[in-house]
């Protein structure tokens, strides 16, 4: 099952959580090798912590950090109406809370949150 999106397209809802979405404008492509590199960084901060290796599991973090900023998800948004960011808000306090609250409880409640 998808996770609901608001329907401004800016973020996407687990468990009552708002999550920022990639910037729609980047290029299929290169959206595509972003994604690799955040899912490379986030399997090299997995294997680090495995091997209790502080010093990787950093680096892994910082190269999951840079790839989400790249994706637009942290960092400055992508849009440009000057409307605040409620990137990891819940979106009962926030002005999706109507529409929100108008989604089925077996929507609002699913998924898990999106690993860093």
């Amino acid at each position: 099952m998808q996770h609901p999106i608001t329907p401004d397209g800016r973020y996407f809802v687990v468990r009552g959580r708002l999550w920022r979405m990639s910037d729609p404008s980047l290029d299929p492509q290169h959206r595509d090798a972003l994604v690799r590199d955040l899912m490379t960084a986030r399997s090299a901060k997995r294997n680090a912590i495995r091997a209790d290796d502080d010093e990787a599991r950093e680096a892994a973090k910082r190269a999951v950090n840079k790839a989400k900023i790249a994706l637009g998800e942290r960092g400055p948004v992508w849009w440009d109406d000057g409307a605040p960011d409620y990137n990891r808000k819940m979106a009962r306090n926030t002005p999706y809370a109507d529409w929100f609250e108008k989604l089925p409880d077996d929507v609002t409640e699913q998924g898990d949150a999106p690993k860093d």
